[in-house]
C-alpha cells in the first residue's frame, strides 16, 4: 500500500490512479479515501490524488492533538510534494472542503480550483450537534445490513437510496467484526474535535474569499443540517460564478454521483480544462 511519512513521522496512506488534471480528494471528518469511490467512475481525465487524513483509515494514528485542519492542509501539501504535483484542483467533502478553503488562504498559488462538498463559510449548529452524536463511538449495530435498514428508517434527509448504497457506503466508515461495527479511525478524534463543537456556529468567510480568481463549485445537500440554503446564497454573492448544485433528497453528505452533483462538476472541471 502507497504510504509517505509526514514531517513529525505519521505514515499516511494514499492513492494516485489515472491521468489529467490533477485532482486532491480530501474526504470528510471522520471518512477517508473511499469517500470518492461513487464519484470516481464519472471523472474522465483526472489523475485522482486521495489521501487518509492522520488517524483516519490505513493512515497511522498520532497525537490527537495533531487532529486538527492546519496539520490535515499540510499533510495534503506534503503528498502533493511527495509526488511532484505543482499545483492541484481541490475536491473537499465537509472537513475536507474546510481544508481546501484553509490551502486557499495559505497555499494558493497550488490550487487550480475548489469543489466543496456540502460545506462553506458558516457551520450550522444542528450540523454539529449531529457530528456530537456520534462521533468517537461504534454504531449500536451487530451488521452493515441492520445499519443500512436504521438509515432507510429513520434519516428523512435521504430518500430514494436504497439499501444497497447504504450497505456500501456505510462499509466506507464502519468494519463489522464478530463483536459488531468498528469505527475505522481513531477515537481520540473526539478529544481533538469535542471543544470546538461546543463554540456558537463556525464562521470562516477570509478563508472562503480567499479562493477569489479561482474556479469554485459548491455541492448542497438540499436537507443539509450543516450547509444552509442562506449561506449558498452569501456565498454566490461573494464569489461571482460560483458553481451552485442542489442536490434534492440529500441530507449532509451528497454521494457526489448525483445528476446535479455531476452536472456541476463537469462544468467545474471544465474551468481548468
Amino acid at each position: 500500500m502507497p504510504h509517505f511519512t509526514t514531517a513529525d513521522g505519521v505514515r499516511i496512506y494514499y492513492e494516485d490512479e489515472g491521468a489529467g488534471l490533477p485532482l486532491l480528494c480530501l474526504a470528510g471528518l471522520t471518512r477517508n479515501a473511499r469517500d470518492f469511490d461513487f464519484v470516481a467512475p464519472h471523472l474522465d481525465g483526472v489523475r485522482m490524488i486521495r489521501i487518509d487524513s492522520r488517524g483516519r483509515g490505513k493512515s497511522g494514528w498520532a497525537d490527537y492533538k495533531t487532529y486538527e485542519v492546519v496539520q490535515e492542509a499540510r499533510d495534503a501539501l506534503a503528498l502533493l510534494d511527495h509526488l511532484g504535483v505543482a499545483k492541484a484542483a481541490v475536491l473537499g467533502t465537509s472537513r475536507g472542503g474546510l481544508m481546501a478553503m484553509l490551502l486557499a488562504a495559505t497555499a494558493k498559488e497550488r490550487l487550480l480550483g475548489v469543489a466543496l462538498n456540502d460545506v462553506g463559510p458558516v457551520i450550522e449548529t444542528a450540523g454539529l450537534n449531529a457530528i456530537k452524536g456520534y462521533l468517537g463511538k461504534a454504531p449500536p449495530f451487530a451488521t452493515l445490513a441492520e445499519a443500512a435498514e436504521d438509515k432507510m428508517a429513520h434519516d428523512p434527509r435521504f430518500a430514494n437510496v436504497p439499501k444497497a448504497r447504504w450497505i456500501t457506503f456505510l462499509s466506507h466508515v464502519y468494519d463489522e467484526t464478530p463483536e459488531g461495527l468498528t469505527i475505522t479511525y481513531d477515537p481520540k478524534l473526539y478529544d481533538a474535535v469535542a471543544p470546538g463543537l461546543e463554540q456558537p456556529a463556525m464562521e470562516a468567510w477570509p478563508l472562503f474569499d480567499a479562493m477569489a480568481g479561482l474556479p469554485v463549485a459548491v455541492i448542497h445537500g438540499a436537507n443539509s443540517d450543516l450547509l444552509s440554503a442562506a449561506t449558498v446564497a452569501q456565498m454566490q454573492d461573494r464569489h461571482p460564478g460560483l458553481i451552485v448544485a442542489q442536490v434534492p433528497d440529500r441530507g449532509h453528505i451528497p454521494f457526489l454521483d448525483e445528476p446535479a452533483a455531476l452536472a456541476a462538476l463537469a462544468e467545474w472541471k471544465g474551468l481548468m480544462a
